[in-house]
């Protein structure tokens, strides 16, 4: 049995469904591109911290042998 027609315009019902969506929600880079940079300084500030630190111990720890 074939389906009886519609008194509706398919392409105004696809216009109103397009039109009622709302607009698409874009994601922003941004907060996560900070994000990264400040992980990165924050290790390279680290690691150089870490380099330029003077030494914990300042004399020699002797292993005694018995």
């Amino acid at each position: 049995m074939p389906p009886a027609d519609s008194a509706l315009d398919a392409t105004m019902i696809a216009r109103a469904r397009r039109l009622l969506a709302g607009p698409e929600v874009r994601e922003r880079v941004w907060p996560a591109l900070c994000a990264a940079a400040f992980a990165a300084s924050t290790a390279l500030a680290l690691a150089t911290a870490m380099i330029l630190a003077p030494p914990v111990t300042t004399t020699h720890v002797v292993e005694r042998t018995r």
